[in-house]
């Protein structure tokens, strides 16, 4: 185990086990070979082929086609094909995010593999010249990675809120942060990554942000998506994130980025060239 194969596990899929899904012959995402099939049963909707899949509904706008498109995952939920919706919206673009073709629920967006987004925070105490890092348990009824260590705050970028606005409201609800500490978060990259998940494809972008807070800050979870809170020194994250599979995969990547741009990992690491150009994985 180490930093190297948290990323290969972020970018493990096979290119041959997808077709592109389009829409006036722009790409849109990636559908599954085996995926494709079920959505055959909605002609008015999709023309399947053995190397395409075609949005063909003639609806007027991106409402509509999110509307169609919701009702035809419904059913294929009801039927026991998929998971539950969430309620929470994605937009699926070609270029320009802030002009979707359509939106698809956060559940139902890695079947159509389209490029998601969202938003870690590292929050950390700084003490002397020694950092701790604060460190979430994820709840046990978590849908993904029950029990894996987290990021403090995580979680993704829906439709209709700005990265400045989502950011507020998911350091609120995880860690119980006030606005004003909120907002002094600094964005500091991004990282990106490809794998096959949850039968389809999630060609990921994570903001990154770094946040140094108060010696007295406790977070407080409000949502229930964490079951405990560890303010750990770097060195014992670091350690965790190299030696086991503790965190939630994805958040690998976040600390890892955060190790290096704070110098704890240098390029007398094994693999450093290998690990920065992983960190920014190519998406399709």
């Amino acid at each position: 185990m180490g930093f190297l194969d948290h990323i290969r596990a972020c970018n493990r899929w096979d290119p041959t086990r997808f077709i592109p899904w389009q829409i006036d012959g722009d790409r849109l995402g990636l559908v599954r070979c085996d995926f494709a099939p079920h959505l055959r049963a909605w002609p008015g909707v999709f023309r399947v082929e053995p190397e395409t899949l075609t949005w063909v509904h003639p609806a007027a706008g991106p409402e509509e086609r999110s509307a169609v498109l919701h009702d035809l995952l419904g059913e294929l939920h009801a039927q026991g094909l998929i998971a539950r919706w969430q309620g929470e919206r994605y937009p699926v673009f070609t270029t320009d995010r802030s002009r979707p073709r359509l939106l698809i629920d956060r559940a139902w967006a890695p079947l159509f593999g389209v490029r998601a987004f969202g938003q870690h925070l590292n929050g950390y105490v700084r003490e002397g010249a020694a950092l701790r890092l604060w460190i979430a348990r994820r709840a046990a009824d978590r849908r993904h990675y029950p029990g894996r260590l987290d990021n403090l705050v995580g979680g993704g970028l829906p439709w209709g809120l700005s990265l400045a606005e989502n950011l507020r409201k998911e350091c609120e609800e995880e860690a119980g942060m006030v606005r004003d500490l909120a907002d002094r978060a600094t964005p500091v990259g991004a990282v990106s990554y490809c794998r096959e998940a949850d039968g389809g494809l999630k060609p990921d972008v994570m903001y990154c942000y770094d946040l140094e807070l108060p010696a007295d800050f406790t977070p407080v979870g409000t949502d229930g998506e964490v079951e405990a809170f560890y303010l750990m020194p770097v060195e014992e994250v670091l350690a965790i994130v190299r030696d086991t599979e503790e965190f939630k995969l994805n958040c690998n990547l976040v600390i890892t980025d955060f190790l290096i741009r704070h110098g704890y990992l240098t390029p007398e690491t094994p693999d450093y060239l290998e690990i920065l150009h992983g960190l920014r994985g190519p998406l399709p």
